[in-house]
């Protein structure tokens, strides 16, 4: 045989990805609702509340209709950067059950790279997220974590983190005590391979729980911080924004502290700039907000864009999310960057 007419197809690299999001994965089981019943169901007002399964059995039977669709907060914005046209991947826990199925075939249509751990429905079920929408726009959430709960580092491959620009961690995995090593690693692999670490703060009944945690790793190892403006001020036990601005300049982290209909304050070594938000005419669920915000700004600074750039894109997408129900884009995010001249 002559070997030198034999042709070698090399293997394709890798591809390198924009954002990875380590978190929850849940399926958010959607509905409008009157105040009194959030009240009735004693669920804190704009909050995520664990709950067991006993409870989320009860919680569902008193929901009215509703969208399932899979969900967590780092899969929503994951699912944004992939609208926006990025290179994304999540890891996360689900069951082999129907809902692990819907959380697989969502991200798989949408291209996004999966490292995911499946275990049996007899382990505790893929976990959900009851969302109540009051008429202010406002979400109550009620979660079921099932097998999310048990998420360990032996559990995934971790091979996406050597391999992103930029790696997205949820919060609310602080809540799970065996998380925390695999964020350990996911973190050490992301810089290990010069890749950058955002944590977004969650709820800032999380940062109650685990301050400390939060401010040690915010200190040492996170390059970006989202949170809103209570998330902001219980992470440094203050009283007013501009402190905990202040606090997050004192760090030398950049920092994107979203506030409502009046934008978001970006601190950036060069100053912290308020950027305006997006106005849309009526907000109908102000869940994922934060979620897609954080989509686009990671997306901006995964293709080289600075803070500001980031955070006007940000508000991009998460005016979009706001004027429907769910949490996830209903619009081509990237066209809607480019109509506003972003992308």
């Amino acid at each position: 045989m002559d070997v030198t007419a034999v042709e070698i197809t090399p293997r394709p690299e890798p591809r390198i990805l924009d954002v990875v999001g380590i978190g929850n994965a849940l399926v958010d089981v959607i509905a409008t609702a009157e105040e009194s019943l959030v009240e009735r169901l004693g669920l804190p007002k704009s909050a995520m509340t664990l709950v067991d399964l006993e409870r989320a059995t009860s919680i569902y039977e008193a929901m009215g209709p509703a969208l399932e669709i899979s969900g967590g907060s780092a899969a929503n914005t994951i699912a944004g950067i992939a609208s926006l046209g990025g290179g994304a991947g999540f890891a996360g826990k689900v069951a082999d059950d129907e809902f692990g199925e819907v959380f697989r075939h969502d991200f798989t249509s949408l291209d996004v790279e999966l490292d995911l751990a499946i275990v049996a429905p007899s382990d505790g079920g893929t976990g959900r997220c009851h969302v109540f929408v009051t008429p202010d726009a406002q979400r109550t959430m009620a979660t079921h974590l099932g097998v999310a709960n048990s998420l360990v580092p032996g559990d995934l491959t971790g091979e996406l983190f050597s391999r992103t620009r930029l790696t997205y961690l949820e919060g609310y995995l602080y809540d799970l005590p065996p998380a925390k090593q695999a964020i350990r690693e996911a973190v050490e692999a992301t810089h290990g391979a010069d890749g950058l670490v955002a944590l977004s703060l969650s709820d800032s009944f999380c940062v109650e729980r685990h301050r400390r945690d939060f401010l040690e790793l915010v200190t040492n190892d996170i390059d970006v911080v989202f949170a809103n403006e209570a998330e902001a001020c219980a992470l440094f036990k203050t009283q007013g924004l501009s402190r905990a601005l202040d606090a997050f300049d004192e760090l030398g982290v950049l920092a994107a502290v979203t506030l409502g209909p009046r934008g978001v304050a970006v601190v950036t070594p060069a100053g912290t700039v308020e950027v305006p938000a997006c106005e849309v005419e009526t907000v109908v669920d102000a869940n994922g907000a934060g979620d897609l915000f954080a989509a686009g700004f990671l997306y901006a600074l995964a293709r080289g864009g600075d803070p500001i750039e980031a955070a006007r894109l940000g508000s991009v997408c998460a005016a979009e999310v706001i004027v429907h129900l769910g949490a996830r884009p209903m619009t081509d995010l990237a066209e809607l960057a480019m109509a506003e001249g972003l992308l």
